[in-house]
């Protein structure tokens, strides 16, 4: 039997997983939200929170919705936020989501459709939540969890909150953001709508894990031009792009990738790539903990480009870098309130909070560093984010929830 927060929780989130708002990198630079459906979930955002009693709203054009709900208290706190994004990524397809619900698993391998299934032995955590409820894919997209599942906390809590007059809490924000997927969803936040002291992304992943450090991040596109001639002409004269971008990938170091490094170890990742034999462009994803050695990283691209250039004469390879966002480790630091109340709240309900790295980065971080507002990540119960082997568990969905509404009530004591 699924408690009444659990039950609003799950219809929340099978709510929102089925609107399309996969966001598109490729746009994001002229149009905020990148796409429509990211409105059409904000825009239902907005009408649930009025349906709570909730008006003080703002909806900014940028695809930002600020919720605020004012003090109950006789005296005045710091003000909480709390925010999670309403976009999913592309990684695999994001749109036409299908959410299946597990009541009971049974603890065995889980078949997603006559091609995938989700593997028990390749899933450690799936071990704690036999008898409980998951929600999983139809293996054709990626379920959205990140974040849906985050939103649908946070608005649970909401409507707790509203209707229950006796919970006492100080000013409350609930923020809900576009384009996060895209590193851009920040790039025009409303800092000014704004009036949090301290926030929180519900943004993570397995149950208890709890992050207030993150990747230093860069985005680096390289512009690779060739010299075009008849094939059958070419000799001494042809420089073919591709074969640059080719080179220049070729010779990034392979133990300094995604997929041979974790822990405290960045990486070089070439992302994307487009063209032909003329013009080329390749969009490259940088990461390292030690700003530093970021930029250590961008300069020995630009280094390479040089290489490409003197290899194939006549050949031309420009390069752009752009920070996306920083290491939110330092403003944890200065302001502790926000750590220092989650820790607080974990220890109240007896939850085994354990602390990790995100290498990645959340809203958060940006937020942290662009306006020092302190902005830890909390679970939200995801596994294999960014896959159709994407599954969530409905506990630890609820148990978000209780550590939000147990937030709030350190808070208020303070």
């Amino acid at each position: 039997m699924r408690s009444p927060i659990a039950e609003d929780i799950l219809q929340r989130f099978l709510r929102y997983a089925a609107i399309d708002t996969m966001s598109d990198d490729t746009v994001v630079s002229t149009k905020q939200p990148s796409t429509d459906g990211q409105w059409d979930l904000l825009n239902l955002l907005v009408s649930e929170l009025r349906q709570m009693g909730i008006d003080d709203i703002t909806v900014d054009k940028a695809g930002v919705v600020i919720a605020r709900m004012a003090s109950n208290l006789d005296h005045e706190i710091p003000t909480i936020g709390f925010m999670a994004h309403v976009d999913t990524a592309d990684d695999v397809p994001g749109n036409g989501v299908k959410p299946r619900v597990i009541d009971s698993y049974d603890g065995g391998d889980i078949p997603l459709n006559e091609t995938y299934t989700i593997m028990r032995d390749d899933n450690a955590e799936l071990a704690q939540y036999k008898g409980q409820t998951l929600i999983v894919t139809d293996g054709t997209t990626l379920l959205g969890s990140d974040d849906k599942a985050g939103v649908a906390a946070i608005m649970a809590v909401a409507k707790e909150l509203s209707a229950d007059k006796s919970i006492k809490h100080g000013a409350l924000e609930f923020i809900f953001t576009s384009d996060e997927e895209t590193g851009s969803g920040m790039d025009s936040f409303p800092y000014d709508a704004i009036g949090c002291d301290y926030c929180y992304t519900i943004d993570g992943g397995k149950r208890f894990e709890i992050e207030s450090e993150c990747f230093n991040a860069a985005t680096v596109k390289v512009h690779f031009s060739g010299v075009s001639y008849h094939l059958g002409a070419a000799r001494g004269r042809l420089v073919n792009a591709l074969t640059m971008a080719a080179y220049f990938i070729n010779a990034l170091p392979q133990a300094e990738s995604p997929e041979a490094t974790d822990g405290r170890y960045g990486y070089y990742c070439a992302h994307t790539i487009n063209g032909t034999a003329t013009e080329v462009d390749l969009t490259l994803y940088l990461r390292d903990f030690d700003l530093d050695v970021l930029n250590r990283r961008i300069d020995a691209l630009k280094l390479l480009a040089q290489s490409a250039e003197a290899l194939y004469h006549k050949g031309k390879a420009t390069v752009e870098s752009k920070i996306v966002y920083y290491n939110m480790a330092l403003v944890a630091k200065q302001k502790p309130i926000a750590m220092d109340n989650l820790r607080m709240a974990g220890e109240r309900l007896g939850m085994p909070l354990e602390e990790a790295l995100i290498r990645g980065g959340t809203d958060g971080a940006r937020m942290a560093n662009e306006h020092h507002i302190p902005c830890p990540n909390i679970f939200t119960g995801g596994h294999n984010l960014h896959s159709r082997f994407e599954w969530a568990a409905l506990p630890a969905m609820e148990d978000s929830a209780k550590l939000i509404k147990e937030i709030i009530k350190v808070g208020s004591e303070q």
